[in-house]
């Protein structure tokens, strides 16, 4: 009686095991068909979490747009000798670049052969103590250091003028303390008079504007300007044939000033959030160096199915200088996350 019993029993506990496993398989798949139906109702472009926060994104690339003026002199056949460096902010009127002039080599050779000799007869002067000359010796001895670390040509350059400039500052006051001041003196005359001569032949281009120099011009200045979004569509890009992330050359002929308060980012895309968009809606950039910075979206206009988005950018101006089109990410949105086993999903 008791075996029969017990027998019973196992059948019946079997049979509950049986309808517990069924009832949780169905919980799951009712869970999983709830869930499947949120995403398909909040579908997501793409999605980065990170750090606790869902990233709401997309990638894309851009054409900057900004404000910029080519300046260029009649000399223009006789190449350029950059006066500010690339990237340097200029105020209207200041001299951003010259023209090399007919006789430049051999006034240029006469220049440095007397920069010997003054220097040679410097260094006879060992006694003098002036504290303009102690300084203007601290201040060669940095520039000859931040020379060694430099690989920007422009900026070399202009390292090399400063230390010419300290260097005939010291021979002029040198010339003024030694007994072999008159000889110094002559030297210095005479390398004054070729500078001169120098440039009085030399063609000087000054800034029409105030803004960021940049001798990276590509010849769509006058293309991709910001007074006019309206003709911006997937055609008109494309046929500018420009390559992302493409360094624009230097030019050896003309220059330009940007203005380093704005510029503008024209984008095509056709996901829903960009359907959604509205002028005047803030948004976030991520750049190619991880960076990201604020955006205003300026110009929406619909191209088919696909939108023409122009974003507004106030910051890290500089760091657009030498390109005209690049890749980034829009982030639409940041949020929390709320994570389950198998899902991530932003609400």
């Amino acid at each position: 009686m008791n075996k029969k019993n017990t027998k019973v029993k196992n059948n019946f506990l079997s049979k509950n095991k049986k309808k517990v496993v069924l009832v949780i398989l169905m919980i799951i798949i009712l869970y999983s068909l709830y869930i499947l139906s949120v995403l398909l109702r909040n579908p997501v472009d793409t999605v980065l979490v990170e750090n606790g926060k869902l990233y709401l994104e997309e990638a894309t690339t851009g054409y900057i747009i900004r404000n910029e003026t080519v300046v260029e002199g009649e000399n223009y056949k006789n190449g350029i000798v950059p006066i500010k460096t690339e990237g340097e902010r200029v105020s209207k009127g200041d001299s951003i670049f010259r023209y090399y002039s007919n006789s430049e080599d051999n006034l240029i050779e006469k220049i440095q052969d007397l920069d010997k000799k003054i220097q040679e007869a410097m260094s006879k002067e060992n006694n003098l103590f002036s504290s303009d000359i102690k300084l203007l010796d601290s201040q060669i001895e940095s520039k000859l250091n931040d020379i060694y670390e430099l690989n920007d040509l422009q900026k070399i350059t202009e390292y090399k003028k400063d230390i010419n400039t300290y260097i005939t500052k010291k021979a002029k006051i040198t010339g003024e303390l030694s007994p072999a001041g008159s000889y110094i003196k002559k030297l210095i005359d005479e390398r004054s008079g070729y500078e001169k001569s120098l440039n009085s032949n030399s063609e000087f281009v000054d800034a029409p504007i105030s803004g960021l120099v940049s001798y990276r011009v590509d010849g769509l200045e006058n293309v991709l300007k910001t007074d006019d979004f309206s003709k911006i569509n997937k055609q008109f890009l494309e046929k500018l044939n420009v390559k992302t992330s493409q360094v624009i050359a230097s030019s050896s002929e003309k220059g330009k000033v940007i203005d380093n308060f704005e510029c503008y980012l024209a984008t095509i895309i056709d996901s829903e959030k960009a359907k959604e968009a509205e002028v005047g809606d803030r948004i976030k950039i991520r750049l190619p160096n991880s960076k990201e910075v604020n955006a205003k979206i300026e110009y929406i206009q619909s191209d088919n199915n696909d939108i023409v988005l122009v974003l507004k950018i106030q910051e890290c101006v500089e760091e657009f200088i030498s390109y005209r089109k690049i890749a980034f990410d829009i982030i639409w949105r940041k949020c929390k996350w709320i994570k389950s086993t198998k899902f991530v999903y932003c609400i």
